[in-house]
């Protein structure tokens, strides 16, 4: 398992195991904080009375050393690793909550005979576990317990999810029975019954919304930029994600002004003008200090290291290649972590599925039934609108963010269109959407899309290159704020992201916010036509199949569905 996940922790290994308990924890590290065999992995206390084995950064660590210190903790490191330990032996379950950054852990208590798996309230970090009979496995990677033969069945069911989706929805995975950890929860497991429990060590609270503009302008500015600062904690090379657009410019501003020389950046460019974002990245260059890096990605790159990223992936994706691309190039520029714009179009409203969905809201007050015909048209785009057939939230998210309607991945699987609508509609326990306004749009974004996909690609693709990325959008302190902000005012219909654009008017470039909103995007769809695989119709499986790939040759498909076939078909 751990020579699985060696390319995410490639500075060293370690194995701790306790026969007398059925236990053995491994460890790949990538060092960031305190770079000496202090910080190897799996680490205990002095009297070894707990170990743990972590992945991840807590941003907060030396506040709560200092306060654990003045407990009468010793420390033999200088590791945030360490207080978590110490956390744990001092405050038990309680400490989890008071963790801030993005981890991943599993924690033994020797005396109580209990592990502990933890995941970070955002779910930046992977958490997989799967439990047999009497056997408890986790990892980083599902194919770390696909490698050891823990977990070598398929979910017959993951192919429909993928479809559907465009990548597979937690809690669900390709492997039978392995599951991910849900966000902000921890698994107990009790090693004298062989019996576990899940519970969530997130604290509940509903403080004081803010309707005043200024007030909300003034929390976000303070909030982020102490998010940032704390984010940048390290002992390694550290930088920017840099693509042009609002957010990872307003981060790599705020940044400078904590790093100054010291702070890297890291941007890509395209031969191919309309994705080329290099005159808005030269626009914030110009403002900060430090190493600039720039790099070109063309057509042979795509075609040379696809079978790379595919096999980087660890699960099914149509995303995620702009990320392994730019960690390539931060990891070929010294760099062990980055700070990411992720999360800022989810909490403030950047994208589309903010104003569409009122429209959604007009159209689900129409019978269900009304929607049925839909399935039968022939252009792609409307026969999405089937999704309103179905009384679930889960049809509102696929509507707006879907692949592939349930009548179409039917005919691609060659499935009853029955077991289908099962796989996907089965879940009961989510109920958020109440108002179909923004709030509910930004539950969707933050929940299913941000957390499904842009997470878990962006750790995966940042892994593969021995690379942490950082989110300070996702800081649990900015992101209770931004969640305080009454939806009149964090939100806008006339421009997306105006409300965190006018918290930093001072700081940003006019010229980078005041054009339409690109993302960070990849000329895909020209070069996935011209790949000779992917576009080569006859080697699908199917009439439907063949028909997607010839519309997407037409130009009238976009290019993730087909990816999402391609990799069905030929690489999975």
């Amino acid at each position: 398992m751990c020579h699985a996940l060696e390319h995410g922790g490639p500075d060293d290994e370690g194995i701790y195991s306790d026969e007398n308990s059925g236990l053995v924890f491994g460890h790949r590290r990538l060092s960031i904080i305190d770079l000496s065999k202090n910080g190897h992995q799996p680490m205990s206390d002095v009297q070894n009375k707990v170990w743990i084995t972590f992945n991840g950064e807590i941003y907060n660590y030396l506040d709560l050393k200092e306060k654990l210190v003045s407990l009468g903790a010793r420390f033999n490191s200088n590791t945030d690793t360490e207080v978590i330990i110490q956390a744990y032996l001092h405050w038990g379950m309680s400490s989890f909550s008071k963790l801030r950054g993005i981890f991943a852990f599993g924690l033994y208590d020797t005396e109580k005979k209990r592990t502990y798996l933890v995941r970070d309230s955002s779910g930046v970090k992977p958490l997989y576990y799967h439990i047999e009979d009497t056997e408890l496995s986790f990892a980083s990677e599902v194919r770390a317990l696909k490698k050891a033969g823990i977990a070598t069945e398929a979910d017959k069911s993951w192919q429909v999810r993928f479809l559907a989706y465009g990548h597979i929805p937690e809690p669900y995975t390709t492997q039978k029975d392995v599951f991910s950890l849900p966000k902000g929860e921890f698994l107990c497991w009790d090693h004298k019954k062989d019996t576990f429990e899940i519970h969530s060590y997130h604290v509940a609270n509903s403080p004081a919304k803010i309707y005043d503009v200024l007030e909300a302008r003034e929390l976000i500015r303070t909030g982020l930029t102490r998010a940032v600062e704390r984010q940048l904690v390290a002992d390694a090379p550290i930088g920017v994600f840099l693509s042009g657009g609002t957010d990872s410019s307003i981060i790599t501003l705020l940044a400078n002004q904590h790093q100054l020389a010291q702070l890297k950046t890291i941007s890509i460019f395209f031969n191919e003008k309309a994705y080329d974002e290099r005159m808005y990245q030269n626009l914030v260059l110009e403002e900060i200090k430090g190493e600039k890096y720039a790099h070109l990605v063309r057509q042979e790159d795509f075609e040379e290291f696809l079978p790379q990223i595919i096999g980087d992936m660890d699960m099914p994706t149509t995303d995620g290649i702009n990320t392994w691309f730019i960690s390539r190039f931060a990891h070929q520029d010294g760099l062990k972590a980055v700070l990411s714009g992720v999360g800022a179009d989810e909490l403030f409203g950047g994208y589309p599925s903010f104003s569409r969905i009122k429209f959604l809201k007009k159209l689900r007050q129409f019978p269900p039934v009304s929607f049925s015909a839909a399935r039968l048209f022939s252009s792609d785009k409307y026969r999405k609108i089937s999704f309103l057939t179905y009384n679930h939230p889960i049809a509102d998210y696929l509507l707006l963010r879907g692949h592939y309607s349930p009548t179409d991945i039917a005919d691609i699987l060659n499935m009853d269109l029955g077991e289908v609508e099962d796989i996907l509609f089965n879940n009961k326990s989510i109920s958020r959407i109440k108002n179909y306004n923004e709030e509910d749009a930004a539950w969707l974004e933050l929940n299913l899309y941000m957390q499904n996909q842009l997470l878990r690609d962006t750790d995966v693709m940042g892994m593969s290159h021995g690379l942490e990325v950082r989110v300070p959008f996702l800081d649990e302190d900015f992101k209770a704020i931004a969640e305080r902000i009454s939806i009149d005012i964090r939100f806008d219909e006339n421009q997306p992201k105006k409300l965190l654009i006018d918290s930093f008017n001072n700081l940003l470039p006019r010229a980078v916010w005041d054009r339409s909103k690109m993302g960070f995007t990849f000329p895909l769809q020209q070069w996935m036509r011209e790949h000779h695989e992917i576009n080569d119709e006859s080697s699908y499986h199917g009439k439907r199949a063949r028909k997607i790939v010839k519309d997407f040759k037409k130009n009238t498909m976009h290019w993730s569905k087909v990816f999402a076939l391609y990799q069905i078909q030929r690489y999975v």
